[in-house]
């Protein structure tokens, strides 16, 4: 299949756009869409391009957590970071234009989600440890506290997506809403990427990750409550 037509199918075989932020939608699902397309073309299967996708950001992180803070570094990390996002969004795109999702390949992708959200919390915790000049011992905490909000969002939305029941209608999906996708932009993994950018000022880039963490632990607060009682409301069979 030309390239060109592998596109196309994707393009049809995409999931809901529903609960996804403009990031998500506009730029790591069709960079995703490209490499799986690439990836497809080359003869990769979906696991490999997961493996690929860790490649990337786990190198970022060790950047991250060995290196000196700088300017270069800052591009370095945010490009194996978003270039290993844009593989992860590949890895189910591929999965689902050959036919082969399963559950093992889903468990090795959010096992490598896990592993690289907590990884990355624990590369800032190491680079503030090691280089940076803190205001007080106290900053210190900042990327346990984020990485805890972070980590149980995730293993949160998961477990309410897996308990949820599963409709059995075949309508057409309401229209994802525009104000939904701007708001989740703050928590979406793409932003916070961004935020490495600002390695090469010690000052911006904590100011930058604090904002962040602030805004993760209000959406903790509310996602939490939302999927609480959305599952409270199910009645057992």
């Amino acid at each position: 299949m030309a390239f060109g037509a592998v596109l196309r199918e994707l393009r049809g075989a995409q999931k809901t756009a529903k609960g996804v932020s403009l990031y998500s939608r506009h730029i790591n699902r069709p960079a995703g869409r490209v490499i799986a397309a690439a990836a497809y073309r080359i003869g990769l299967t979906p696991n490999q391009v997961t493996l690929v996708s860790a490649a990337f950001s786990f190198s970022a992180v060790a950047a991250l957590a060995f290196t000196p803070p700088s300017w270069p570094l800052a591009l370095t990390v945010y490009l194996g970071l978003a270039v290993g996002f844009a593989f992860d969004s590949a890895d189910g795109q591929l999965a689902r234009l050959r036919k082969e999702s399963s559950p093992a390949g889903e468990w090795l992708d959010h096992v490598v989600d896990c592993a690289k959200i907590t990884a990355l919390h624990a590369a800032v915790l190491i680079s503030f440890y090691r280089f940076f000049d803190l205001p007080g011992p106290g900053w210190l905490l900042l990327p346990l506290a984020f990485q805890f909000a972070a980590v149980v969002t995730f293993f949160g939305g998961l477990l309410t997506d897996k308990l949820k029941p599963k409709k059995g209608t075949t309508a057409l999906p309401a229209a994802p809403s525009r104000i939904r996708a701007v708001a989740l932009l703050p928590v979406d993994y793409g932003v916070f990427c961004a935020v490495f950018l600002l390695l090469g000022s010690e000052r911006l880039f904590l100011v930058a990750y604090a904002a962040l963490f602030a805004v993760h632990a209000l959406f903790l607060a509310a996602f939490t409550t939302k999927w609480f009682r959305e599952l409270a409301a199910i009645r057992p069979a």
